[in-house]
Order: C-alpha cells, then sequence, then structure tokens
C-alpha cells in the first residue's frame, strides 16, 4: 500500500505538472499574440492615458482561438524609451487600475525579464520600435481550475486506496492464511520428529553398546554406534532449531561481554589445535535482555563455523561493542571468495557452501540457522559478509545500560 500511495502521488505530480506546463505555455503564446496585434495607431494620442474602452480589447481577438484565449482577461502598458506612458488597457473587467498596471509595468522593466508571474497575473515585456510593452493575462481562472482538479484528484484519488486497502487486508488474509498454516505445520513436524526420534536412537544406542559389551568389538556394532550418534546429533540440532523458533523466550538482564568472553576462551583451545589463532576485542559491561543459553549458543556457533573454515595459520577475530544503542557482536575469519548467491543462502536450513562436503563432522548446515532464529527471536538482526579475502558475520542485538 505504501508503494502504492508513493505511485499515486508520483503520478499525479506528473499530471499536474505537465498540465501547468502545457497550460502556461498556451497562455504565454496568446499573450504574444496580443502583443503582436498590439498598435498605438489604434490608441487614443500618445502620452494620454487611454480610457479601458479605448485600449486595445480581448474581444478584438480572432475569434477562432481556444474558449480560454477568448474569455481571457488581458491588461497592457506601453512605455517609451524614456519612461512615458504611451498607453494603457486596463482590460475589460477593470480590475486593476491604470496606477496599478503603470506600476507593475515599470516593476517588471526593471527587472528586465521577458516573461513570468506575478500574482494571478502572467506578463510578457515585448520591445517594439521606440517603447517598450508590458502585456498581462489575468490567470486567476485557470489556477483555480488546476486547484479544483488536484483537488478532486486527490480525493478520487484517497477513497480508491481506501477501498483498495479493504479488498488488499482481505484478499491477502486469505492468501497469507494457508501459508502461515503450512509454515507452521512444518515447524511442527520438525519438533515432532526430533522428539519421536530421540527415544528409539537412545535404545537402538544402548542396545549397540550392551552387545558390544558382550560379544566385543566387531565392523557391524561399531556402524550402528557410528550411524546413531550422527542421528543424535543430527536430532539434537533439529530440536534446537524448533526451541528456537517456537519456544518462549524467557529473558533475564546479561552480561554479554563476561558471556562472549567466556565462550572464547574454551574455543582457543580448540584453535590452537588447528592451528589457528583467536584474537578478541570485547568492551566490557554490555549488558542486553535475553536468554543466556540461546545467545552463548550463537557465540559458539559463530566461533565453531569461522574456526572450520579457516586454515592453519590463520587468526579469527572476534569483537563486542556498542553502536547505535546496539550491541554489535562481529566474527571474522579468512576465506576464499564466496558467490553472492550462495553468500545470501548461508542462513537457509542444512545449506552448506561446499555442496560435495559430507556430514561426517556433525554438521548439517543448521546451525547457522539456528543462530539466525535466536537472533530475530531477541529482536537483532544477523548478517554475512565476504570481501577482502575474509567472511565477517555481524550480530547486532539491542543493548541495555545498567
Amino acid at each position: 500500500m505504501a508503494s502504492l500511495v508513493l505511485f499515486l502521488m508520483l503520478t499525479v505530480s506528473i499530471i499536474y505538472a505537465s498540465s501547468y506546463i502545457k497550460i502556461k505555455q498556451q497562455n504565454i503564446e496568446m499573450l504574444e499574440r496580443y502583443a503582436e496585434l498590439f498598435s498605438l495607431d489604434n490608441q487614443p494620442g500618445k502620452g494620454t492615458p487611454p480610457s479601458p474602452s479605448e485600449g486595445p480589447q480581448p474581444r478584438e481577438m480572432p475569434p477562432d482561438e481556444s474558449t480560454e484565449y477568448r474569455l481571457s482577461s488581458f491588461y497592457s502598458v506601453a512605455i517609451s524609451k524614456n519612461g512615458e506612458v504611451l498607453a494603457i488597457d486596463s482590460g475589460i473587467s477593470g480590475v486593476y487600475s491604470d496606477e496599478e498596471l503603470v506600476e507593475l509595468a515599470r516593476d517588471m522593466l526593471s527587472k528586465k525579464k521577458g516573461s513570468g508571474r506575478l500574482g494571478s497575473l502572467l506578463f510578457i515585456i515585448d520591445s517594439k520600435d521606440g517603447y517598450d510593452l508590458a502585456a498581462f493575462m489575468d490567470i486567476t481562472i485557470t489556477m483555480s481550475s488546476m486547484r479544483t482538479l488536484i483537488i478532486q484528484t486527490v480525493i478520487s484519488g484517497l477513497v480508491a486506496l481506501v477501498l483498495i486497502f479493504i479488498f488488499a487486508v482481505r484478499i491477502s488474509g486469505r492468501i497469507i492464511t494457508p501459508l502461515e498454516q503450512n509454515d507452521l505445520r512444518q515447524k511442527q513436524f520438525v519438533s515432532d520428529a526430533g522428539h519421536e526420534l530421540k527415544t528409539p536412537l537412545s535404545v537402538i544406542n544402548a542396545n549397540a553398546e550392551l552387545l558390544q559389551r558382550q560379544s566385543g568389538d566387531n565392523e557391524w556394532l561399531s556402524n550402528i554406534r557410528y550411524e546413531t550418534d550422527r542421528m543424535s546429533t543430527l536430532v539434537k540440532q533439529l530440536l534446537d532449531l524448533s526451541r528456537a523458533e517456537n519456544a518462549e523466550l524467557v529473558t533475564e538482564d546479561i552480561d554479554l561481554s563476561r558471556s562472549v568472553t567466556g565462550e572464547v576462551l574454551p574455543f582457543e583451545s580448540v584453535a590452537f589445535e588447528q592451528g589457528l589463532t583467536i584474537e578478541s576485542d570485547i568492551a566490557e559491561g554490555i549488558f542486553v535482555s535475553g536468554n543466556r543459553s540461546q545467545l552463548t549458543q550463537v557465540v559458539s556457533i559463530l566461533l565453531d563455523n569461522a574456526i572450520r573454515h579457516s586454515s592453519r595459520g590463520d587468526t579469527v577475530t572476534v569483537s563486542l561493542h556498542t553502536e547505535h544503542k546496539q550491541a554489535v557482536l562481529t566474527v571474522t575469519n579468512p576465506s576464499e571468495p564466496i558467490p553472492a548467491k550462495k553468500l545470501a543462502r548461508l542462513f537457509e536450513r542444512f545449506y552448506r557452501v561446499d555442496e560435495v562436503r559430507n556430514s561426517e563432522d556433525g554438521h548439517y548446515g543448521l546451525g547457522l540457522a539456528i543462530a539466525k532464529a535466536i537472533i530475530e527471536r531477541h529482536g537483532g538482526n544477523i548478517e554475512v559478509k565476504c570481501e577482502d579475502g575474509k567472511v565477517s558475520f555481524k550480530v547486532t542485538i539491542p543493548y541495555r545500560k545498567i
């Protein structure tokens, strides 16, 4: 609706502007025609201002002109080069006195403008042989018509917008309802499937462990336990995603600085084993309102993702600061260039940049989807950029001053 309002406003503005320019051009042409037909030979004695009925009158204009031309009020003042008033035409209506027209004409001549608008008068200055002619045209009716047009257009547009809005609300409700229901069913399926799979996987794993104790290690039992461990990891991530999206958010005031620092410390040893280093720049005393375990999980996901996609000898940087009443957490690691299409899909479920890579490392492409769901539930935002050979994840959350 906002886009439609802007479009209609732009359309009305263009129509009004083009109509005004066209009408103004027509009026200028009529004034030029009026000035062209003016001649002092048809006037009373030079230097003596004639009465309105004696001067050149609009009714003398060619009868085949437009209605606007025939009905318009014209005024003119002829002034010699030395400033002497030679003739005055105060029009049929006599709205302006001779003195007022002379003053307007002198004012226009002093400004040395060839044409222009002064209040409700449109004017041109035409230099003739031995004198200057200031010709005026009253455009009160024209401007009134334009104002009436724009007012009627705006009122009609507003009425149409109200009707369209009511119609759009009803139609959009019918369109969106099935989509919302489908999304809820998908989320409910993930939650139900996770809970239903959790128990049998635990039973299978326990039985495989008992059989392994009784009969000793063998290839088949090892395969069973390996696959159940993988499935258990996947189920756990599905349940984490379901809780992040659907579970009631229990919040408290959290010292995010301490939480991030506490999560970075254990990952330093993990990074060291991979030949990496972690550099941190964490400002102190940054508090947010949120769920401690979920926000800690976000930090863990981002650090794990950065370490897994960095090569030996690289440095992972973590920073936390405030910016525009937001707590800003940034995790950056060196990376190969990621195409924009793939970068935009990083937060999708089960999506991984390396499509050939399997899930043997216990990662199924759900981590970033979980992180995004948690941050959005906290009223924040998460985005990713890839530039200058580095991938940077930026998390923003409203912070609280304690």
